[in-house]
């Protein structure tokens, strides 16, 4: 048990605008044990010279980025994620702190290994409301209210710190050092390792929490579905969804159970357009 559980974590960045701070994230995961960079349609290049030269020993981590275009393709085959912002957003959705989210983001004692990921939002803006209903969890990290804003590479650090606290929690303290043990409760375990380019069909364990892409898959059967029947119209749509992907997220449903699910809604499709099986 040890530092090989970050091999199930993405640090997926969602249109960086600064080399710079790309290059420092890598550095800063080769730090803490972190490999899994995934790049959503990056606005600058992550293979040129500023970025090379700022991760050091991590140019690795470059060299293996995944770059994809968008946040959902960034998540799948995830099983969790959480999502970093420092604004207060006006959905009935938590804000917590690091400390209480990446202990879950490293699964729980009930759940073998989970695929996950920990998403921040490009420099300029941060995470869009849009952007943000794709993570189970929200981060908001502390900071000083005259200017709470981290820089893109500083939030990766202090979550990429205390990933690795966490994981390194139960090998005791260092000798000489008297920093506290993490709680027991929140530590687990990882046989194997896999990353943000395996293959997406890989077969997952029917307790485990379903699949971010097969969550998007049945949000939008869903929809459809709603706006066929009339409960929802397009103007209202996005925001009714977004409540309703909260609702679904805190349900933590696993592969059975969202496949029993959008089972039902194909049923009522069918039924909607052919009309009662007759008995």
């Amino acid at each position: 048990m040890g530092l090989e559980q970050l091999e199930q974590v993405r640090i997926v960045l969602v249109e960086p605008a600064g080399p710079i701070n790309v290059g420092s994230v890598a550095r800063v995961m080769k730090n803490m044990g972190l490999h899994h960079l995934v790049l959503v349609n990056p606005q600058c290049d992550p293979a040129g010279p500023e970025a090379w030269r700022m991760a050091v020993h991590g140019q690795e981590v470059l060299e293996a980025a995944q770059i994809v275009a968008t946040l959902p393709e960034a998540l799948v085959g995830c099983q969790r994620a959480a999502a970093t912002t420092g604004r207060i957003h006006p959905q009935r959705h938590g804000l917590e702190m690091p400390e209480e989210v990446l202990p879950w983001l490293l699964a729980g004692e009930t759940h073998a290994p989970l695929r996950t990921a920990l998403i921040f939002g490009p420099e300029d803006r941060g995470l869009s409301n849009e952007e943000l209903i794709h993570a189970q969890r929200w981060i908001r990290i502390p900071a000083s209210d005259a200017y709470p804003s981290l820089n893109l590479a500083q939030a990766v650090a202090v979550c990429a710190y205390l990933l690795h606290r966490q994981v390194t929690a139960l090998q005791g303290p260092w000798p000489g050092s008297s920093f506290p043990r993490l709680g027991a409760s929140a530590q687990v375990g990882f046989a194997g390792a896999t990353g943000a380019s395996d293959p997406p069909s890989a077969p997952a364990s029917l307790d485990q929490p379903a699949q971010l892409d097969q969550i998007d898959g049945f949000h939008q059967d869903l929809e459809t579905l709603l706006l066929k029947i009339g409960y929802l119209y397009p103007h209202t749509a996005a925001s009714r969804m977004a409540k309703l992907r909260q609702l679904l997220h805190r349900a933590d449903p696993n592969s059975q159970e969202l496949a029993m699910l959008r089972g039902i809604l194909r049923q009522v499709n069918w039924a909607i357009t052919h009309g009662p099986r007759s008995s």
